[in-house]
């Protein structure tokens, strides 16, 4: 019950706050990031209260904001430049339903909500400072990443359809959900990080947002006047690539944690070739930098649709392959679909594995096939639209992580395991 709590609580202060970034964004005298926050949980609790000493309490909330929005409208129209904030008012109302709820609800849910108010206080700088920043590509994103998650996904029907009765259209969009998250957060640690960064930190955003858009766009760059040093474009591209074995990780992760004990230890072992081989690269670049160009929006909703549209053709391949072919069809999947797309065939493999439907020691080879099959279809990326330089660079770094992966998957010990990280990964 009281995890239900504070679930509703947590989803009323983000409605707030994201009303709220809208509204200072463009400037409302009236509330912004602070105001709507403080009003959307005054209005939770209220309604928590409610449900035991009835809806009075409610209308009473909503006469008592409608009288301060006239109060500060009155003045505002008297004095134009007088500052018409309501944070302290919501906030006088708010502590003051926070402390009847500390009596009559539950004393920890009221204790984490008063420190909310008091954390939304103190940070009216850090947050104006935050808002200011944000330009309208960076608010449409969020709000595109709004409508993705909680417009579309909540009304998708939770069922299956299709031959083999393996589409959900909730299920698909879910992991829309969760790619376009992640690319965001890449984004948005771009907007903080991207000029300023190194080669290193470029990579890494790089990786974040699309390990196959950098590999684009830091090949072309090694072509044309003023042209980027090679060793620095393989250099980010290679990192990029290193990072999208932790993102494939991390998708197991959330996807089926329960196999993240056997799917972890070889993928990791990818990892830290790469890990190894990139530092040796990073020695020999020198003290050349160069700035990261500009990421694209992940959160556009025609982006968000040709995933979901990869993702259930990949599901389709992947049930027609095994029940026509077997284990081995699987393979041919992986590496067709991972040439374009690794995130469609690691999801598609980690809902089988967590399902039943795949032993996690075959899983991980899917998905590792996968990544190898991405980083031909890069180096073919690279001979493409880059200098002969840095493809013969990428070629043989690329080439190194074959040897590895390939290694990796004809050695790898059948029954090997992490449990330790399992039990974590369920706990949490």
């Amino acid at each position: 019950m009281e995890l239900e709590l504070f679930e509703t609580l947590g989803i009323s202060l983000g409605l707030g706050l994201l009303v709220g970034l809208q509204r200072q964004h463009d400037q409302s005298r009236l509330a912004g990031i602070r105001t709507f926050p403080l009003i959307t949980l005054f209005g939770t609790i209220s309604g928590l209260l409610a449900q035991d000493f009835g809806g009075w309490i409610i209308a009473m909330g909503i006469l008592s904001l409608a009288a301060m929005v006239a109060v500060a409208n009155f003045m505002r129209s008297r004095k134009p430049d007088f500052d018409i904030g309501l944070t302290t008012e919501a906030a006088t109302l708010l502590m003051f339903v926070v402390g009847a709820y500390l009596v009559l609800g539950q004393s920890t849910v009221a204790v984490a909500v008063g420190a909310t108010v008091a954390v939304l206080l103190h940070l009216k700088d850090s947050l104006h400072r935050i808002v200011a920043k944000i330009g309208p590509e960076d608010l449409r994103a969020i709000m595109q990443f709004v409508v993705i998650s909680l417009v579309i996904l909540p009304v998708l029907p939770n069922e299956t359809y299709g031959p083999y009765d393996v589409l959900n259209p909730h299920n698909i969009w879910l992991m829309v959900v969760l790619i376009v998250g992640i690319g965001l957060l890449g984004y948005f640690a771009y907007k903080v990080f991207g000029q300023k960064s190194g080669t290193a930190l470029g990579g890494i955003l790089g990786g974040l947002v699309s390990s196959t858009a950098t590999t684009v766009s830091y090949a072309r760059r090694t072509k044309g006047k003023g042209n980027t040093s090679t060793i620095l474009a393989a250099l980010v591209i290679f990192i990029a690539s290193a990072v999208s074995i932790i993102r494939i990780i991390t998708e197991v992760a959330i996807v089926a944690p329960g196999t993240i004990s056997i799917v972890l230890p070889p993928l990791a072992a990818v990892f830290l070739l790469m890990l190894a081989v990139g530092l040796v690269l990073y020695f020999f670049k020198g003290g050349e930098h160069d700035s990261m160009p500009e990421q694209g929006n992940p959160a556009q909703l025609k982006t968000a649709l040709v995933f979901g549209a990869i993702y259930a053709i990949v599901i389709l391949a992947t049930a027609f392959a095994k029940d026509q072919l077997g284990s081995s069809g699987l393979y041919i999947v992986a590496i067709i679909s991972g040439l374009t797309d690794v995130d469609a065939i690691t999801l598609s493999t980690s809902r089988l594995m967590q399902i039943g439907d795949l032993e996690p020691s075959n899983g991980w080879r899917l998905i590792l096939v996968a990544a190898l099959s991405n980083l031909v279809f890069k180096v073919g990326l690279v001979s493409v639209l880059g200098s002969r330089s840095v493809f013969i660079k990428v070629a043989l770094l690329f080439g190194v992580v074959l040897v590895g992966g390939l290694l990796v998957l004809w050695l790898w010990p059948e029954n090997f395991q992490l449990p330790l990280v399992g039990t974590l990964l369920n706990s949490i």
